[in-house]
């Protein structure tokens, strides 16, 4: 993109000499510098929007995962201070046990596979143990013709699976010959296609092709588990050359909230919690990392000043079912001294992204200037309450009798150690600045720098970690002096359009060579405006839902800059409410005119206005307190999440009794008051066909609608 005229333009020019200026030859040159110079602009214009529409998703997307946390984190709470008489404690205590999770020697007696039938009217995929390529070929091509593979087959390959990863190192070494590369994959997280397009651009798993796939195969995409059973029989029929780690995603417990296990029950009705429990015990003993030719580390997530190899490769790593909660000792269960919710969350208000403190380090963050924080498990935040007073505060909001023996105990200082090790090599994010601090935007693992990396690397003789975990704009994208390497294999992640999915070749030079795709050939059709403005209509949507979702919290907001009760304040005055409200440190002034639209010329904005055009939904007329609509709206996913921890038996099904008690649990992790009188009578308008219980997944989507609805009649004008 030269500034200069080529010389055939030059042939062609006309020049009416006047002295010794060429005046058209100059008019030439001023034209391609006016023309150079608003293209410059109009990229960057892009840039600048592409990169917002980014960070909307990113930060609802990392919001979302603070909130699982924090209900998790308050489930635990109550498993470790409350009796086990407590009707609530039994309610979640099946989180955490294993009790009705089958031993490792009884699996084939407690699936019985074999006494599945498969019917004549069958017309998918046959499987023959041990399988054989044509057996492979054959169920991926099931796949991408949207069959389905039967219950028998789904378990019975899921056994011979579960056993071959029990005989599997907790990092995998391989080693390239001369003419062999190594292909590397990120996330993917059921985006089926995205596969598929990786075979056929690089070839299916062989002796003569392998991979690694780096971790987050299932929650998001429709097809997870599709993804698992043509990763899983490539894995049997190249056990030596199929690599999988293991990633934050493969958790039963993250399953519940990200579609997983909706996905799998949707699918097999019959089956699915025999194949749901039998996927918690392979996701515990899929391996942690892989090696390659002892210098290029591959892992999921990432690192900490604290990680350690030889620990990572010796602990027993098929106890940690679940990466969100410590083991406990042996024998009563023991107590962790954590507070599962922040005593002093009221003041939680900050001027930076909404912030939980990580599962496994204590350090607050504070990478931007800002106020200070309370972290959820940091005791040295918890300067204002000890945890006696907290507990009592608790048993007022929720009802609970405490244990007589609620002391608690010790978790072993072992055990610790080694589920430290796990959460930060799954759930860590590399940052710019030297250091290891708390990832308190994801709630798990660590930040950590170039000089962690550099110090983890020297120590083990490595020169390249390989990780994915975090979805990037092109696929993948460097940092820590080129010692970091992220590699994201999803495209159009959050939208289509978002982003493009990537993969790596790995040679015995070890110099990695990027292949870039995007599944989607509507998106490939886009021009660079077209795609962003796209992506970017979809951003703004999600983010007003959000804004309606906190419409009381934003009027609380705008009223402490209005004493006056005007209904007017200034620009400035409004963003910093909203970030007060929202917490996902976005550039509120730059998306001002994409989500306020008759601002005044003075600098200020009629709120009252603005929110009643947020409140452009209407309520579901079975639902008349709009308090609860609210909280139904700005919830729905922890409802959703505690509905599926409550149905024990994937029934779908919750009886009045268990919808009362799932509200009352959310009531007391959300330090908020609802009347047994509105939980009861949001139970009798959503009973539709007067049974006396509640289906989960019509509750849902009917609340869903609602949404849908919104968004349709407000929807954002288009951008220029």
């Amino acid at each position: 993109m030269g500034c200069g005229v080529t010389k055939s333009t030059q042939l062609q020019l006309k020049p009416c000499n006047r002295g010794n200026i060429s005046v058209p030859a100059a008019t030439a040159m001023r034209a391609a510098l006016l023309i150079q110079r608003w293209y410059r602009q109009y990229v960057a214009q892009l840039e600048m929007r592409r990169r917002c529409t980014w960070n909307i998703f990113q930060s609802i997307e990392y919001s979302g995962q603070q909130d699982h946390i924090k209900l998790y984190n308050f489930f635990g709470y109550l498993m470790d201070h409350f009796s086990s008489a407590n009707s609530q404690r039994n309610l979640v205590s099946h989180m955490f046990g294993e009790s009705d999770v089958f031993q490792d020697m009884e699996w084939e007696r407690h699936v019985c596979y074999k006494e599945i039938e498969v019917l004549d009217i069958y017309t998918g995929p046959h499987l023959s143990f041990p399988l054989t390529i044509s057996n492979v070929t054959e169920l991926v091509h099931a796949f991408k013709n949207k069959q389905k593979l039967h219950a028998r087959y789904v378990l019975q390959l899921l056994g011979k699976t579960w056993t071959l990863l029990r005989l599997m190192p907790n990092i995998s070494h391989v080693c390239t010959c001369k003419h062999k590369e190594i292909t590397i994959c990120g996330d993917l997280h059921g985006h089926l296609e995205d596969l598929l397009l990786i075979f056929y651009k690089n070839g299916f798993p062989s002796a003569e092709t392998p991979y690694v796939f780096n971790g987050d195969f299932v929650d998001r995409g429709k097809e997870s588990i599709e993804i698992l059973l043509v990763l899983f029989a490539f894995l049997l029929l190249y056990p030596h050359d199929v690599h999988l780690n293991r990633g934050n995603h493969e958790d039963h417990i993250v399953n519940l909230r990200y579609g997983f296990t909706k996905e799998v029950l949707g699918k097999y009705q019959v089956h699915g919690k025999m194949i749901l429990k039998l996927l918690q015990k392979i996701f515990s003993w899929l391996p942690l990392a892989t090696v390659i030719d002892q210098k290029v580390l591959i892992l999921h997530g990432g690192i900490s000043d604290k990680t350690d190899l030889n620990v990572i490769a010796k602990l027993d790593r098929h106890r940690f079912a679940s990466a969100l909660r410590p083991l406990k000792s042996s024998g009563a269960s023991a107590r962790l001294k954590e507070a599962a919710l922040d005593p002093d969350g009221d003041d939680e208000l900050s001027t930076g992204r909404r912030r939980v403190q990580s599962l496994t380090h204590g350090t607050p963050l504070r990478l931007r200037q800002e106020l200070p924080r309370h972290s959820v498990h940091s005791e040295s935040s918890r300067t204002s309450r000890s945890v006696e007073e907290e507990l009592r505060e608790r048993r007022r909001l929720a009802g609970l009798s405490l244990s007589s023996d609620s002391d608690p105990a010790e978790v072993l200082e072992t055990d610790t150690n080694e589920w430290k090790q796990i959460v930060d090599v799954l759930w860590s994010d590399p940052m710019s600045q030297n250091g290891c601090v708390p990832n308190e935007v994801r709630g798990g693992g660590c930040y950590w720098g170039p000089d962690v990396t550099h110090k983890v690397l020297d120590t083990h003789k490595l020169q390249l970690l390989i990780r994915s975990h975090e979805c990037k704009q092109e696929g993948y994208e460097f940092c820590h002096n080129g010692r970091v390497l992220t590699i994201f294999s999803a495209s159009n992640y959050y939208d289509v359009g978002s982003n493009r999915g990537a993969y790596i070749r790995l040679g015995p030079d070890l110099i990695p060579h990027f292949k870039q795709f995007q599944s989607s050939r509507s998106t490939r059709e886009l021009t660079l405006r077209q795609s962003v403005g796209r992506t970017e209509l979809s951003a703004l949507q999600a983010l007003r839902m959000q804004l309606f979702a906190h419409k009381s919290d934003l009027i609380h907001e705008f009223q402490e800059y209005d004493p006056q009760c005007t209904g007017v304040i200034s620009v400035k005055h409004w963003a910093a409410a909203v970030e007060k409200a929202l917490r996902l440190a976005l550039p509120w002034r730059v998306l001002r005119s994409q989500l306020v639209t008759d601002s005044a010329q003075d600098g200020t904005l009629n709120y009252q206005h603005w929110v009643n055009q947020l409140s452009v939904m209407q309520p579901n007329t079975e639902i008349t307190n709009t308090s609860l609509l609210e909280t139904l709206y700005k919830h729905h996913s922890n409802l959703e999440s505690i509905f599926r921890m409550i149905d024990t038996d994937h029934s779908g099904l919750i009886s009045f009794k268990e919808f009362r008690q799932t509200w009352k649990l959310l009531s007391s992790h959300l330090q908020m008051d609802i009347s047994d009188k509105a939980i009861s009578d949001l139970a009798e308008s959503i009973d539709f066909n007067k049974d006396g219980s509640i289906d989960i997944n019509e509750f849902m989507e009917a609340f869903r609608l609602v949404e849908h609805s919104r968004a349709e009649t407000d929807a954002p004008a288009s951008p220029e």
